[in-house]
């Protein structure tokens, strides 16, 4: 899904892109590493970050702070509650919350 998603966000590039990558193991599998040259050649290069490194990945920063600050403890009651709060949250980041 990775290598999809790569593939055909970046099917065009026209500068020097950098994807910064965490080592979740999704991120440094064999298919990872096959496609390496590939994107190389097509001026797309993977950054990993260092192992366990959260302040330094800034989804793991608002995942943060949607779990201790943000979410009510009633979006847990269910799988549609939890999901429709993370959503909420996300559409309203930067506005409501910051």
């Amino acid at each position: 899904m990775v290598i999809a998603c790569i593939d055909a966000f970046f099917a065009a590039v026209h500068k020097p892109t950098v994807i910064v990558t965490d080592q979740a193991s999704i991120h440094t599998s064999d298919a990872i590493v096959d496609k390496l040259e590939e994107w190389k050649q097509r001026n797309i290069t993977l950054f990993e970050l260092p192992s366990y490194s959260p302040e330094l990945n800034l989804i793991e920063i608002l995942w943060r702070f949607i779990k201790y600050e943000w979410i009510e403890i009633s979006a847990y009651k269910s799988w549609e509650t939890f999901v429709g709060s993370v959503e909420k949250i996300l559409k309203e980041f930067g506005e409501n919350y910051v």
